[in-house]
């Protein structure tokens, strides 16, 4: 039985690794890094710890299977990952242009992707949200998301955006299902958002 909770500095390494197993357009990731935590570094760890309130996992007794993690305002979270989380992480992985995976982790480091300020203006939250194989086709991804969406219109928030592999056909019929548009499609993502 997978249940649905507010996530804890304790998941910090279940989430990582969800992200690492889902890093990959959905799919496991893992081969093609060196460093195991370095997406976990981008896409979990500011969450949970700048963004606790809207830190929710999916777990069973085999830990965690799953997350959805939200900002409530992008530029403000940008803005604190830019004071507290992204210096040290940067001291501890100088830039390396090699052209692997790992180097182009460490490049989102030092240089956190950053949408248009339309986009920002009109769908001032984001979030992310990822399963492993063994927590879909549950309707878990609904239940996660829905609930992210309860909190964040809880903080004031009133539309939301996300971004989606481009390839992930599953992930992109999902939200549009729940009601979420395209807002920009780029060659590899595409921004999709939802207000309320």
């Amino acid at each position: 039985m997978i249940a649905i909770r507010a996530a804890t500095l304790d998941d910090l390494p279940g989430a990582y690794r969800v992200c690492l197993r889902t890093g990959d357009a959905g799919k496991d990731a893992s081969r093609q890094f060196q460093d195991p935590d370095l997406l976990g570094h981008v896409y979990v760890g500011p969450y949970v710890m700048g963004e606790p309130e809207l830190a929710l996992v999916a777990a069973d007794d085999d830990g965690v299977a799953g997350y959805c993690l939200a900002a409530r305002d992008t530029r403000a979270f940008s803005d604190w990952a830019e004071r507290e989380w992204w210096p040290p992480l940067r001291a501890r992985y100088p830039r390396r242009a090699d052209g692997t995976s790992d180097g182009d982790v460490i490049d989102l480091l030092h240089d956190p992707p950053v949408l248009d300020a339309a986009i920002l203006d009109r769908y001032p939250a984001h979030l992310h949200l990822d399963l492993l194989e063994r927590a879909r086709g549950q309707g878990i991804a609904r239940r996660l998301l829905e609930r992210q969406l309860e909190q964040l219109s809880a903080v004031g928030a009133r539309a939301c955006h996300l971004v989606v592999a481009a390839s992930n056909a599953n992930a992109i019929a999902f939200y549009r299902h729940l009601g979420w548009r395209v807002v920009e499609e780029r060659d590899e993502e595409w921004v999709m958002g939802i207000t309320w």
